[in-house]
């Protein structure tokens, strides 16, 4: 598409304003690697993406369907979070054998620890596709039929590429559906645990420390992957050999300072960085202030019981670092908007946007687009805060209701396909469940329901409640269902579940959890989905219209799409920042910190013995910086999100200087609106990494794997 195109050509501005974006690799030649050029980066655009040739690209695989990973040995060996690894790390621990607590290293490839249905995700290749996606749409009268043809081209499309037999394809939208890419990929599915730090050092500083600077975490852990005898991906087998990457990353030992280059190359998740400002006032106003009520309440129930119950810990420990990640982010992202003022800037933009639309002549195109918006989001309001109530209540942090609500899902699949999809779906819901039983504390999940259940009865917009719910009395409706219900029990679903699919769903019904599922549920799909449906695919148009116009007029801006779990490449520098009044932050964190922050015996920051006779020897190898000091985490303008976590974090040279797991909380609104000024992504320096497999883990048959790049003064191993 001729704009797309023209879009790469622009003007080279300042160093600092060359910032902020989430570019798709195969189109970095061109303005983005000047200016890349321009920050200090030493390779080109095709060391980066290359179909032909090795490039960095094939060394940035999809972790698991939502983090990022890289590979750092010619054996398969992997890199990636702490937290992306966490439930595979919970998976293998148990009382007697916590790794979640301990730790674990295998120090001989025999030793490492399968997953079951772990996959890490190599893009191969990048095609754009606009075109055919696009052919027999621009003339269907309505946005139904538009979409519908569109996902009848997508799997044309899809099922006519040429691709090998064990690779795979996708297309996904960019630019808010103005253009398609087709990405082949290959997926692999035997992938073992290696390496991992105890929860003190991959999780120091837990909750309190989440998006906040300065941070002491060491997230990360270590994984392998395995691949037939022809390197291709295979289901996990004893005969699966290491994996051997086009591309690895040589792991740099240098260090950082202020100012250098870096890029970080990932699947950010999702952004919605054009947004108009009715959009995002109703974020700030309404949408996460009901969400951040919810899991804060949920959150507290937790842990409580965590902090007395290690057993418990151990089940809910995954569960509530999910649920209070987005918590903690969503209340960063508010204050964020406000303090950088983006409504106002939005609206600010907006004017322009209107006073280029008339001076063009192309009122008919874009000219009531604003006002659309506006009269959408006003009408829409209800809608979306009482889907985010049902959401975040029923679907997400009341495990009861989540439970009753895929046995609904079942009723109806029983109701519009009949008995042997009822029984296939029966049959795989029963398997499923017992992994998610292993983990439920019914203990636990009562409180939980009952302080949600009273938000749901008294905030969510009452014209949606089911009449005979509203003025329920929340501890009257939690005694009755967690003393009768059987859904509290693995042995108790599985009762319900025995028996044809009469039989089944006459003894769900008669289940008091599954009674208030329904109820929920019947009024939801029946008062909220269909207009909240309704009204936001109007927006869905509204806004590739809105984006189209936005590259048509403001042609120099730098104009990227937002993040769509595809692999993209964010550049910036390292660089410390103000976040409020007398208030400075250096951009580099040291093993100082978390000496200054222990707590023996705390849930957040306690501190292994072992890594304590560490600090006190500065017994650091050949990592320390050239003062002596132990590195541990560094930030930089890099623009991140969700789905960057596990991502590389490269210098000017393509060498791996740090692994990206976080953001600073000020600037977690860069999902919606990126200022140079606050946002930055935070990072685990390599050389701390390197520390604890070395120093701590003594696991030197992992050292001797990799490839160091150690400063001039320093002899390499």
């Amino acid at each position: 598409m001729k704009f797309l195109r023209i879009l790469l050509i622009l003007v080279v501005l300042p160093a600092f304003a060359q910032q902020g974006g989430m570019w798709i690799p195969s189109l970095l030649k061109g303005s983005n690697e000047a200016e890349m050029k321009a920050l200090g980066m030493k390779i080109s655009a095709d060391d980066i993406y290359s179909v032909n040739n090795s490039s960095l690209k094939d060394a940035v695989p999809h972790f698991d369907g939502g983090c990022t990973a890289e590979m750092i040995s010619p054996k398969g060996l992997l890199l990636t979070n702490h937290h992306c690894g966490y439930d595979n790390i919970q998976s293998h621990s148990t009382v007697e054998h916590d790794y979640l607590t301990d730790g674990f290293w295998a120090y001989k490839m025999a030793d490492e620890l399968p997953n079951k249905d772990l996959t890490v995700t190599f893009i191969i290749k990048i095609e754009d596709v606009t075109t055919k996606i696009f052919e027999g749409v621009s003339n269907l009268p309505t946005e139904i039929e538009k979409q519908k043809r569109i996902q009848q081209n997508i799997a044309a499309a899809s099922k006519s590429f040429t691709k090998e037999t064990w690779q795979e394809v996708m297309i996904r939208a960019f630019y808010d559906g103005n253009q398609y890419l087709l990405f082949v990929t290959e997926t692999f599915k035997d992938v073992r645990l290696v390496g991992a730090p105890p929860s003190s050092i991959g999780k120091f500083g837990s909750d309190t420390d989440n998006w906040v600077w300065p941070r002491h975490t060491g997230d990360f852990s270590l994984f392998r992957i395995y691949a037939d005898k022809n390197n291709h991906p295979a289901d996990y087998s004893i005969d699966n050999v290491p994996y051997q990457p086009k591309h690895f990353f040589p792991i740099s030992a240098k260090g950082i300072q202020e100012d250098d280059f870096t890029m970080v190359m990932g699947y950010p998740g999702r952004t919605q960085e054009y947004l108009p400002s009715f959009a995002v006032e109703q974020i700030v106003n309404d949408l996460n202030p009901a969400k951040i009520e919810i899991r804060d309440a949920a959150l507290k129930v937790q842990d409580g019981f965590m902090r007395k119950d290690n057993a418990i810990k151990i089940q809910y420990a995954s569960k509530y670092a999910g649920v209070a990640n987005y918590w903690k982010k969503w209340i960063g992202e508010t204050k964020g908007l406000k303090k950088s003022n983006a409504v106002a800037l939005k609206k600010e933009f907006e004017k322009k946007f209107q006073e280029r639309v008339n001076k063009a002549g192309k009122q008919a195109e874009y000219g009531t687009l604003l006002v659309d918006f506006e009269k959408n989001y006003s009408d829409i309001r209800p809608y979306a805060i009482a889907k985010d109530y049902f959401t975040e209540i029923v679907l997400r942090n009341s495990e009861i209701l989540s439970f009753g609500y895929r046995l609904y899902q079942l009723e109806q699949v029983y109701n519009a396909r009949g008995e042997q999809a009822f029984t296939d779906r029966k049959n795989n819901l029963i398997a499923g469940f017992e992994g998610l039983y292993k983990d439920y504390s019914a203990q636990v999940d009562e409180k939980v329901f009952e302080q949600l259940i009273h938000l749901y009865t008294t905030k969510s917009p009452k014209q949606f409640l089911p009449e005979n719910i509203s003025n329920t009395n929340a501890s009257t409706v939690t005694a009755r269902v967690f003393s009768t219900s059987k859904l509290t029990t693995y042995d108790g679903l599985k009762n319900i579940l025995s028996g044809d699919a009469k039989v089944v769903i006459e003894k769900l019904n008669q289940d008091p959890a599954y009674q208030l599922v329904k109820l929920i549920a019947d009024s939801y799909q029946k008062n909220v989905a269909p207009k909240f449906d309704e009204i936001n695919l109007k927006n869905i148009a509204l806004q590739r219209t809105y984006m189209k116009g936005i590259m048509e007029f403001f042609p120099n801006d730098r104009i990227f799409p937002d993040a769509n779990s595809t692999l993209r490449i964010t550049y910036g520098k390292v660089k410390g920042y103000k976040p409020s009044d007398a208030v400075v932050y250096e951009p580099v964190s040291y093993l100082d910190g978390v000496i200054e922050k222990y707590v023996p015996g705390d849930y957040e920051f306690d501190v292994p013995t072992k890594l304590i006779d560490l600090y006190t020897a500065k017994d650091y190898g050949n990592y320390a910086d050239k003062n002596g000091k132990m590195p541990l985490a560094f930030i930089a303008t890099n623009h991140t999100t969700g789905g960057n976590s596990g991502s590389p974090a490269l210098d000017a040279n393509g060498n791996l200087i740090g692994l990206n797991f976080d953001r600073v909380w000020e600037g977690t609104m860069s999902d919606i609106y990126y200022s140079p000024e606050i946002c930055r992504n935070i990072m685990v320096d390599a050389r701390y990494i390197l520390f604890i497999i070395d120093k701590f883990a003594q696991a030197t048959n992992l050292i001797e794997e990799l490839t160091i790049v150690y400063p001039k003064a320093k002899k390499s191993k």
